[in-house]
């Protein structure tokens, strides 16, 4: 996709409100400023432009056309947090641009740090992210930690559940439990990882029990949960949509719910600030090197 067509893609997107409305006009606005120096003169571009590395956020891709509007209005949002920053859209399959393409268009020489806007360990985290990487020849690059698990996610798990129609008294009653669906991965690490966004969970709803379940690859499936949950009296279960975007597991999973079903985390504005958080550390962490072995993966989830 060029520039051009995601910029349109995003401008369609409604607004949230007006602050976010003000918020992309003051952005705007700071970016054509920094393009003038005091005496009024326009500055040269190749002043002007950022020495941070490119920001290219991963995403899996959809047949869902939601997916990827809901990830272009995330990278908006990321960009009205870091004005400046060259943020960039990469897809591991079925959406363009694909992430070769993505790293291509950096050019050589060019740094960069992979984002994955995945929420755990897995199979495209431990391979086609580092592998991606060392195929981009003579780009400087990093492969960040996965979203997850960590504490802003479950704030925004929290805030989708509230949007959906839980309420804090709901946690009261020995009937309630929040089943978290998750895409799932034949990783043993990724179920790790989901158990401890469970439990996060938990803790933020005020000890209701949280059950991780998976769309696919991995046990208990979401259905197979929910009967589980039944069978021990939870009968008031809502449901916690672990997905980054809209798509078709994320859909399957809202289908089997038997009350509140969530959204999937998509724009919310924690969401943003993860990815740069994510972008920061592997930005901190070893210095990139050019080459085959130019990637250095930083898969710690702290």
């Amino acid at each position: 996709m060029t520039e051009t067509a995601s910029e349109h893609l995003s401008e369609s997107l409604p607004l949230d409100s007006t602050a976010q409305l003000l918020t992309r006009i003051t952005s705007q606005l700071g970016s054509q400023l920094s393009l003038v120096s005091l005496n009024g003169t326009r500055r040269p571009m190749h002043l002007t432009r950022s020495s941070a590395p490119t920001l290219v956020a991963v995403a899996h891709g959809s047949r869902d056309p939601q997916a990827l509007r809901t990830v272009l209005e995330l990278l908006d949002r990321v960009r009205e947090l870091r004005p400046g920053l060259d943020v960039r859209l990469g897809h591991i399959e079925l959406n363009e641009p694909l992430l070769p393409d993505t790293l291509d268009g950096i050019g050589h020489g060019g740094d960069a740090v992979l984002v994955p806007l995945l929420l755990g360990r897995g199979h495209h985290v431990r391979h086609d992210l580092p592998r991606a990487a060392e195929a981009a020849s003579g780009l400087r690059t990093r492969v960040a930690a996965p979203l997850g698990p960590h504490p802003l996610l479950v704030e925004a798990l929290y805030e989708r559940l509230v949007e959906a129609g839980w309420r804090d008294e709901d946690g009261t009653s020995r009937s309630a439990a929040v089943v978290l669906a998750a895409a799932g991965s034949r990783d043993p690490d990724s179920d790790v990882d989901a158990r401890r966004t469970a439990a996060m969970l938990s803790d933020r709803l005020g000890g209701v029990p949280v059950v991780p379940a998976y769309a696919s690859a991995a046990t208990p499936t979401v259905p197979a949960a929910l009967r589980a949950l039944a069978a021990r009296g939870r009968h008031r279960v809502a449901l916690a949509s672990y997905f980054t975007a809209p798509g078709r597991f994320a859909t399957v999973s809202a289908a089997a719910a038997p009350g509140i079903a969530a959204a999937p985390l998509g724009a919310h504005p924690a969401m943003a600030r993860l990815l740069l958080h994510r972008y920061d550390q592997a930005g901190t962490r070893t210095a990139p090197s050019y080459g085959a072995l130019t990637h250095t993966p930083l898969l710690a989830s702290a």
